[in-house]
């Protein structure tokens, strides 16, 4: 039995691991693997994707989920109490909640796998369903060279810990004051954005976008990157903020079909914690 709380709690031998899950359930195995079990989710009402593909993939594996927010965790009773009474009835528990020591705290009582749907400084599913879908489409995405382009927050550290993880090149370009530590950043997008081939972007919140109004990518932009480069911008993405309206219509944006393994990676990284 495993948790994943960050990504780095992986290695990138465990991370193949599973991806190759994921390939299995695409050939239909893992059916009735939850059968007869439960998982427990804390989800905030304004989550759609993570949500959606945890919920449908616990389904699809024959389990039965049980829905709370949040904030019900920001209650009086310790959490070691609510851990410990959860432990007789649940099989599983995955939490989106904005303070990463909640689910290290849960994790630490918990007798099944406590799963991080995403914290304020991480989101560690999301970049295993991006970095599997890179899988599907590069012949080995580890040797591409990354750049983030937005501020300091949760997906920017999520692809920190990737690159950590599984050894590739990863970049900021951000204005200053918005830099995450220990990585090379750029403060000019134009430069930046020369031989990089994975552009990746977060949106932004409204006291930022002044900051960011020339970090915006373009299809200018992508025009300079590497020959195949893509965009690969964190939904929700918001044309004309992060990102044009322009290069959202390009060749360069991966699309919608690159998320379409968020299902199966949910399902593989369940397994997996489960199985361990």
């Amino acid at each position: 039995m495993r948790h994943l709380i960050r990504l780095n709690d992986y290695t990138k031998k465990e991370i193949k691991e599973i991806f190759y899950i994921a390939d299995e359930l695409q050939q239909g195995k893992y059916k009735d693997f939850l059968k007869g079990k439960t998982i427990i989710m804390f989800f905030p009402e304004s989550s759609i994707r993570t949500r959606v593909t945890f919920e449908k993939g616990i389904y699809l594996l024959g389990g039965q989920t049980i829905l709370f927010s949040p904030e019900t965790l920001d209650k009086k009773e310790e959490i070691k109490d609510v851990i410990s009474y959860l432990n007789d009835w649940a099989d599983g528990i995955i939490v989106r909640h904005k303070n990463i020591s909640m689910l290290e705290n849960m994790a630490q009582y918990a007798k099944m796998p406590v799963i991080n749907a995403m914290t304020d400084v991480n989101h560690p599913c999301e970049m295993l369903a991006d970095m599997y879908s890179l899988s599907k489409i590069r012949a080995d995405f580890t040797k591409d060279s990354f750049l983030f382009v937005g501020a300091k927050g949760n997906i920017g550290l999520a692809w920190k810990e990737a690159s950590e993880c599984m050894g590739f090149s990863l970049e900021q370009c951000c204005p200053v004051g918005y830099e995450m530590p220990d990585i090379c950043v750029s403060h000019n997008l134009n430069e930046a954005v020369c031989g990089k081939d994975i552009i990746c972007t977060d949106s932004l919140s409204k006291d930022k976008l002044k900051d960011f109004a020339n970090y915006q990518i373009t299809l200018q932009h992508m025009e300079h990157a590497n020959p195949n480069a893509i965009l690969n911008p964190c939904p929700p993405f918001f044309r004309g903020e992060e990102v044009s309206e322009d290069v959202i219509d390009s060749k360069y944006f991966v699309g919608y079909d690159f998320k379409k393994y968020l299902l199966e990676i949910q399902q593989a990284v369940i397994i997996f914690n489960m199985i361990s």
